[in-house]
């Protein structure tokens, strides 16, 4: 084993790599270069590129946690469900391609899948029976990294190509007859507005389950 190579010193140089060149270039020998290493010297601490997604989803779920025990316990589930989305979305927006990272992912740190425990318990206070709240955790869950990946794919492409998304461009491509397809491109407002907005038709959605 390489003196000095750690599990954080690891995570915390897959990160640099991925917001440096993104997902597609994260892998254990560039990794490795990064760390001045052999690639052998990793797989004492990661055995191949999911175990290191592994352990990076769970050092962004660990920054999660720790926001969020910072809101009032007696808060409700909406505000308190609204919370996880905007710090998840937030942590995911902090590194290229963050969202990407988190997909089939499995945390390394039980003490990550413990603090699901209290989120639970408010629903099921609230009256959301345990399945119900388990899907609205992954329900929420599953907005935030599809918004994000999304949000992050659109800013990447629109860096590399800014013409790539203009609606005259794109009217003009469309022609007669896609009115209001046109009239909703021109609605579109990326962003926290959007992501605001969409959110909140996800939590009328799980409130109309209390009703």
């Amino acid at each position: 084993m390489a003196k000095g190579i750690t599990r954080e010193r690891i995570v915390a140089a897959a990160l640099d790599l991925l917001n440096d060149k993104g997902m597609d270039a994260l892998t254990v020998r560039a990794l490795a270069s990064r760390l001045g290493v052999g690639a052998p010297a990793l797989y004492w601490h990661v055995r191949n590129k999911q175990e290191l997604l592994d352990e990076m989803s769970t050092f962004v779920m660990r920054r999660v946690t720790a926001a969020l025990s910072e809101i009032a316990a007696g808060a409700g589930w909406r505000d308190g469900v609204a919370a996880y989305a905007r710090v998840l979305r937030s942590e995911y927006l902090l590194h290229r391609d963050g969202a990407r990272i988190f997909s089939g992912t499995r945390f390394s740190d039980p003490g990550v899948v413990k603090a699901k425990e209290p989120w639970l318990g408010r629903l099921t206070a609230a009256g959301f029976s345990l399945a119900e709240a388990d899907d609205a955790i992954d329900l929420v869950t599953a907005f935030v990294v599809g918004f994000v990946i999304e949000e992050q794919e659109r800013s990447q492409s629109a860096g590399a190509d800014p013409g790539r998304y203009s609606l005259a461009e794109r009217d003009a491509w469309l022609g007669e007859g896609a009115d209001l397809v046109k009239a909703a491109g021109h609605l579109r407002d990326d962003g926290d507005r959007r992501f605001e907005r969409q959110l909140g038709v996800v939590l009328d959605g799980l409130a109309a389950r209390l009703r």
